[in-house]
């Protein structure tokens, strides 16, 4: 049986590899996926309205990556966040998430940041934002993330409001927080984030936070697609403090690391390649680097796909990936996000998860690929 795609013939697999859930917690590195949320297909809903969320499904996702042994951060990049989530949208989300990592014992962070704002705003507006959210999130039992702010980028004439800010937001914490460096690729609206477009100065002020404060952050997840900059950024990190990669280009040889260290991971791609990667950490908990990369680089070429330019709309390919892999029952995005990869894309990220034996059930993808190239009026 072969499957006409647009860019030529494919011969699915008949069989999935096999990933089951279960087996021994993550020793050697700390690893989350970043996931994504299942949009109610039902909701008469316009891409400018409030999200509205099929809860049981995106629950039910979570289960599925904690079942692996995967952290879950939550109310992320991944999930939408400033694309499509809103904050009360985004609340709900991480109540109900944490909620459900507490009966299913699967570790959990969340996502601070300053959505709720929706004009213009001053310095004192964006760190009062940071903090409902930041009190939010601690009480849910989530780790904070600290996310980037589009209106702290918006608002801060330098590098000093920056370290204000993180500054005030870090002596509030009542528990160590992640810190995210997203890059504009992610989001444009970050360029000269930490108050320089010059990458060294802005990791200088970046650090600074960090070594201001190193009791108060358990890690920074860097976000650059930069893979260099993130090996000398982690070798400066104060003692004690982890590097999450959120290199979705490098991260086989940033989570296997070299002779001075190695990065835990915060991706984005663990959405789709979960399974996948939590047996290849538990193969690097074992010692076996060659056996890690064995597993994880052949994933590295859909990982670039799905994150190819305009790298934003990445979240389209993930919750397409989820929708052949019987995660949810459709392929529809909150704000209509759904439209906003074409077809050839779509298709080829088809052929390069079947190729990896990401499907659960080969045939039911292969249906529901057909189902969509009948949509678009290229069924063959």
């Amino acid at each position: 049986m072969t499957i006409r795609l647009p860019h030529g013939t494919y011969e699915p697999r008949t069989e999935p590899a096999s990933f089951t859930a279960g087996g021994a917690p993550l020793a050697s590195r700390t690893v989350f996926s970043a996931a994504h949320v299942v949009a109610d297909p039902s909701a008469d809903v316009s891409p400018d309205s409030p999200a509205a969320i099929d809860w049981d499904a995106t629950l039910a996702f979570r289960r599925h990556l904690w079942a692996h042994g995967l952290g879950v951060a939550e109310a992320m990049d991944t999930a939408q966040r400033g694309m499509g989530l809103d904050w009360p949208a985004a609340a709900e989300l991480v109540r109900r998430s944490a909620a459900e990592a507490k009966a299913a014992g699967g570790r959990i962070a969340a996502g601070v940041g300053t959505d709720q704002l929706t004009g213009p705003t001053d310095l004192a507006g964006v760190r009062d934002a940071y903090e409902e959210q930041l009190s939010f999130v601690e009480s849910t039992g989530a780790q904070p993330v600290l996310m980037a702010s589009r209106a702290l980028a918006a608002t801060a004439a330098g590098a000093e409001d920056y370290l204000a800010v993180y500054g005030h937001l870090l002596r509030q914490s009542a528990e160590p927080v992640v810190l995210h460096w997203l890059g504009p690729m992610f989001d444009p609206a970050l360029d000269g984030y930490w108050g320089s477009a010059d990458p060294d100065a802005a990791t200088d002020v970046f650090l600074k936070v960090v070594a201001e404060h190193p009791d108060k952050v358990d890690g920074v997840k860097v976000s650059l697609l930069d893979a260099g900059r993130e090996v000398e950024l982690r070798r400066r990190l104060p003692e004690g403090v982890r590097c999450y990669t959120g290199d979705d280009f490098h991260y086989p040889e940033l989570i296997e690391g070299d002779e001075h260290g190695f990065s835990h991971a915060l991706l984005g791609v663990f959405d789709p390649l979960g399974p996948l990667a939590a047996e290849a950490v538990r193969v690097l908990d074992t010692g076996d680097k060659e056996g890690f990369r064995a597993l994880l680089d052949p994933t590295v070429a859909l990982s670039r796909h799905l994150f190819s330019a305009p790298t934003r709309f990445y979240k389209t390919g993930v919750v397409f990936l989820a929708w052949l892999a019987g995660h949810q029952d459709h392929f529809t995005m909150v704000g209509g996000l759904q439209s906003a990869r074409s077809l050839p894309h779509l298709a080829k990220a088809y052929e390069m998860a079947d190729r990896l034996g990401l499907f659960p059930d080969p045939e039911l993808a292969e249906a529901r690929m057909k189902s969509l190239l009948s949509v678009y009026g290229a069924e063959r």
